[in-house]
């Protein structure tokens, strides 16, 4: 029996996926009506509205088997999410998006690997979210930066030089931020500051002197504050204020600015 208030949704009519008014007394589940388990307006697998259809199988999960061919993609894909399992693998072409991930977040993993070329950019995403990471190698190229972050994130880091010179920034900070120390160098001239500042927080301090001449205080800030003396001495004149305070915290005794340059 269901247990959640009878209350209707907002919006106030029931019509199904055709635009045609939604008849309960043309109900093959007139039954449930009877017994509280679908309503007008709340729980109806007939209505075009995705949420009550949703609830309709919150309901009666044990329906969903019924629905899985419905030609009304909603149903399908609120319908995958309680039918039996034997019945999903062939939803992973069905031309919804909804329905062929509603149907992979149910299936054993190695059917998902089907998806990591799929069309739509929603499904790859969570595809990448969910796959285990030995099989995310297969998407590091993917057209869309969203999966290529999520990827960064999750891959062995070991596995990111080949991500080093991806076209998107924030995919680049990802790997920046991951991968192994050996490698970080290799970013040290990227063309956008943020990846560079990324790089200059992980570098060893001795290798920070290449990046005194940078032309972002950020990163000049970092071989100011983590760098070798000889890096630092160079930033004690650094025309960012900033930098140049924190060059000569490093080292005590240095002249203040405007000392050094009378």
């Amino acid at each position: 029996m269901m247990t959640e208030p009878a209350l209707q949704d907002d919006i106030s009519e029931a019509v199904d996926w055709l635009g045609a008014p939604v008849v309960c007394a043309d109900c093959p589940h007139a039954a449930l009506r009877s017994a509280g388990k679908c309503q007008p307006l709340r729980a109806c697998v007939f209505d075009r509205y995705a949420r009550r259809i949703d609830r309709f199988f919150d309901w009666n999960p044990g329906l969903g088997s019924s629905y899985v061919r419905h030609p009304y993609f909603e149903v399908r894909a609120c319908a995958a999410k309680t039918a039996e399992l034997f019945l999903l693998p062939t939803l992973l072409d069905d031309p919804e998006e909804a329905v062929r991930w509603s149907a992979a977040r149910r299936l054993p993993e190695r059917y998902l690997l089907k998806l990591r070329q799929d069309p739509h950019r929603e499904v790859r995403i969570r595809v990448a979210q969910r796959l285990d990471p030995e099989h995310l190698p297969a998407m590091m190229s993917d057209a869309d930066y969203a999966v290529r972050q999520i990827v960064a994130r999750r891959v062995a880091p070991h596995l990111l030089i080949s991500m080093s010179r991806d076209p998107d920034v924030e995919v680049r900070r990802v790997v920046a931020r991951r991968i192994p120390l050996s490698f970080l160098a290799r970013l040290a001239k990227d063309d956008d500051a943020a990846v560079r500042v990324e790089v200059a927080e992980r570098l060893d301090p001795c290798a920070l002197g290449a990046l005194v001449g940078d032309p972002d205080w950020r990163v000049r800030h970092q071989v100011a504050c983590r760098g070798e003396r000889r890096g630092a001495t160079k930033l004690l004149l650094d025309p960012d204020p900033i930098v140049s305070e924190a060059a000569r915290e490093r080292l005590p005794g240095s002249p203040a600015l405007g000392e050094q340059r009378q």
